[in-house]
């Protein structure tokens, strides 16, 4: 309405301007004058003609398998109830895809996803209804529905149930060394009896076993329970598993959880502090994390002390010392000649972690990383923003430089981390203290520190990675989610993995994993639950793929009412795309010329 008001005082606008007070024949070429200037702003505003007409919505349904978390269809079949009284333009279904159907009498999907539906709406311009339990992944993607949009929330009846959302530990490690693991169990909103968390570690016949006990928990809260296993003897991988157990519980499918475990007869990497402190136990974190290699981790707590990480365990300095001496890649932090020259004491490639013995009064803040090895790592980080660091006062030489810090204000600079190569061994000396407060900080600050120590440490191993041509890139997998693979040391940008599933009769299943050129991982699609042996060449890994997410007591996201608010262009029907209008126009110009010619008027 508005443009057409702004149409019309233009219109009249131009024929007083040209015509002031009409009288006699005046009086028609004004008004043909106003409505051809009306007709020709209309349609450079395109006004809409007439009211536009509201297309039915899409109807968006929910088939993910969470509406049976609990045992009780009763919400599904509410659901069912609710869809029959709609009158939708057309029904989707969503979940782990977006598809046209009826709603099955059993709901399967393992995801709940409604991005595709929303996209679909908006391409098609129509609102969209969709009918949920409230429990789907993508949640914001609600708010770019277009006006009219609501959603209808039918949600679970409350069942006191827990369920096990996060298993965590070592991705390696060496046989007899014992291992921390994490399990993270969740309440649903009807709380949780009181149970216990049984951890094991091999697949058909656990050798190790962990139970610990947990109280009753209240509804919608996490717990997290810890527990140490020795690691078995053997060669391979190893399934570590944690089982949820309590009277009551209300669904037995989220009570398992399993990650796999690579087990070696020795250690790969050995990180050894004479001054334990958050810098060593930040970067041992890294060091683990980094490479798939085994490790350990020895401390001194008192002269002549040794202590291993994680069970505070103690050991002796011989055994620290061929440790040292026999491990492919070796740290020493702190006091680096404790057994000597450290290229004498160890014959792998070697990180000298040798900070400042005190604290300096200068602040030292990072600059940049110069052209490295490791720079690759470090681009995009923002050096302005990371926390200061302690330098040594004695600058180390090398082939590279890694890391340049700058003191203060002043325009002194110098390295704090360099690189050699030294008779085909790999040395990096790093002679920066406090950098822990990069990863205390967190954010950006902690990829920084990530990314350094990864840099350094990914350089150290380049020459002893996993020789499998590919392994599991996530620790955690499950239905649903796609498969993400690590490539190996093979050089081929093509591999194939052989799946063999256990507990199912049949040929096994082979997988074609790209990996482009400068890629380290690829991606496959979800796989169902189970345990996979996987063989590439190089050797064997464990694929383990846990139940969906949906069986996890989850609260509500959404609720019921409307949703989104995007206007859709076009929903009634515009000026420009009625073709009489043109002639309209052009015949008031016409009979405007003529009959100003008549009149005697120019």
């Amino acid at each position: 309405m508005i443009l057409w008001l702004t149409a019309a005082v233009v219109g009249v606008a131009a024929a007083g301007l040209q015509y002031g007070r009409p009288s006699g024949a005046g009086w028609l070429s004004a008004l043909l004058r106003a409505l051809s200037v009306t007709a020709l702003v209309a349609l450079c505003l395109d006004a809409p003609v007439g009211r536009g007409a509201q297309p039915r919505p899409f109807v968006a349904f929910d088939v993910s398998a969470s509406w049976l978390r609990t045992g009780d269809s009763a919400a599904y079949r509410s659901a069912l109830a609710d869809l029959a009284t709609l009158t939708g333009d057309s029904l989707f279904l969503v979940g782990d895809s977006l598809r046209p159907g009826r709603p099955p009498g059993v709901p399967v999907d393992v995801r709940s996803r409604i991005r595709p539906a929303v996209e679909r709406a908006l391409a098609a311009g129509r609102a969209l209804v969709v009918i949920t339990d409230g429990e789907i992944d993508d949640p914001d993607a609600l708010a770019e529905l277009p006006a009219g949009s609501r959603v209808i929330v039918v949600p679970h009846a409350p069942v006191p149930d827990a369920g096990l959302a996060a298993l965590d530990g070592p991705r390696a490690a060496v046989a007899g060394d014992t291992i921390e693991v994490r399990a993270t169990i969740v309440s649903s909103a009807g709380g949780a009896p009181a149970g216990h968390v049984a951890f094991t570690i091999g697949a058909n016949a656990p050798t190790t076993a962990s139970t610990i006990a947990v109280d009753a928990l209240p509804d919608g809260v996490e717990r997290i329970v810890t527990a140490r296993l020795p690691v078995p003897a053997g060669d391979g991988p190893r399934a570590v598993r944690a089982v949820w157990t309590a009277s009551g519980d209300g669904s037995p499918r989220d009570d398992t959880l399993s990650v796999a475990l690579d087990v070696s007869p020795a250690a790969g990497a050995v990180f050894v502090s004479t001054s334990p402190d958050e810098d060593a136990r930040y970067a041992l974190s890294v060091l683990r994390d980094a490479l798939t290699l085994p490790t350990r981790g020895f401390f001194r707590v008192a002269l002549g002390q040794w202590r291993v990480d994680g069970t505070l365990e103690h050991v002796s300095d011989v055994d620290v010392r061929q440790a040292v001496a026999s491990a492919p890649v070796v740290v020493l932090d702190g006091d680096t000649t404790i057994f000597g020259p450290p290229r004498a004491a160890s014959r792998g490639s070697l990180a000298l972690v040798a900070p400042p013995t005190a604290p300096s009064d200068d602040e030292w803040y990072a600059t940049g990383a110069p052209p490295s090895p490791i720079s690759a790592a470090l681009n995009g980080v923002a050096w302005d923003s990371l926390p200061p660091v302690d330098v040594a006062p004695t600058a180390p030489a090398g082939d590279w430089q890694g890391l340049e810090v700058k003191r203060g204000r002043r325009f002194d600079r110098r390295a704090a981390v360099v690189g050699s190569v030294v008779g085909g061994r790999r040395i990096v000396t790093v002679t920066a203290g406090g950098l822990w407060r990069w990863r205390f900080r967190g954010g950006a600050s902690a990829d920084a520190y990530t990314a350094l120590w990864g840099g350094i440490f990914d350089w150290l191993a380049a020459e002893r990675r996993d020789q499998r041509a590919a392994v599991p890139a996530d620790p955690l997998i499950r239905e649903g989610d796609p498969i993400r693979w690590r490539h190996g040391n093979a050089p081929d940008t093509m591999v194939t993995a052989v799946l063999t599933r256990r507990g199912l009769v049949g040929p096994p299943d082979s997988l074609r994993l790209r990996f482009p050129p400068g890629a380290a991982t690829a991606e496959t699609p979800p796989m169902a639950a189970g345990v996979y042996d996987v063989r590439t060449a190089g050797g064997a890994a464990l694929l383990i793929v846990n139940a969906s997410r949906e069986w996890l007591p989850r609260a509500p996201v959404v609720r019921t009412g409307q949703v989104g608010g995007v206007v859709i262009a076009g929903a009634a029907p515009r000026l420009r795309s009625i073709g009489w209008i043109y002639v309209l126009l052009v015949a008031a110009l016409c009979a405007e010329w003529l009959w100003r010619r008549r009149a005697g008027l120019r």
